[in-house]
């Protein structure tokens, strides 16, 4: 909860809107009640694999990148096209993965 937190502070400091999850359900609840122009994933959101929000994420074509510290080799086959920013990243990171994202 604190990246969470310490990255909704970064990105926040440069005019976006941020909302966070903790739990799979509220991420579901949250993309269903919410448009998204971009999304920063962890792949284990309370103990849970995260992959039924990319899906939806996915499904609605919002990029979004991964954040986690396991390696590629560790995404589900149909996702390790997407980008992933390792843990523990820098800001720099943070904010060029994003601005990424949205130019495509």
């Amino acid at each position: 909860m604190m990246l969470s937190m310490m990255m909704e502070e970064m990105l926040t400091d440069r005019g976006a809107s941020v909302t966070a999850a903790a739990t799979i359900a509220q991420a579901l609840a949250k993309i269903d009640g919410e448009g998204f122009d971009v999304a920063t994933l962890d792949l284990n959101l309370d103990g849970d694999e995260s992959y039924p929000v990319a899906d939806m994420l996915a499904a609605r074509g919002v990029p979004f990148v991964f954040s986690t510290g396991y390696s590629q080799k560790s995404v589900r086959d149909d996702y390790r096209n997407r980008p992933i920013l390792r843990k523990p990243f820098k800001e720099r990171d943070l904010i060029d993965t994003v601005k990424r994202l949205l130019a495509r």
